[in-house]
């Protein structure tokens, strides 16, 4: 059995802030965040879905969406094997 591939939320959400071409600190200025729990947000697979719902608003880039081709490819995996 292959083991699933588990997506990291703080890694997208960092790059996606990047690709936007936006800051940490402007990032901290719109969701009222300080600068150190945004990096403990980069660094962690794992988000809470309302701030997940925050920073998709706020970056203006749907997670959730990311979250389910994710699974889906995943579930393809899984299939094949």
């Amino acid at each position: 059995m292959q083991m699933k591939e588990k997506i990291h939320i703080g890694k997208l959400i960092q790059r996606t802030l990047k690709e936007n071409s936006h800051s940490v600190v402007w990032l901290a200025q719109q969701t009222g965040y300080n600068r150190a729990l945004l990096y403990r947000i980069f660094n962690n697979p794992d988000i809470d879905t309302e701030k997940l719902r925050k920073f998709a608003e706020i970056l203006h880039h749907d997670f959730f969406a990311d979250c389910s081709a994710h699974f889906i490819e995943n579930q393809s995996v899984d299939a094949k094997v």
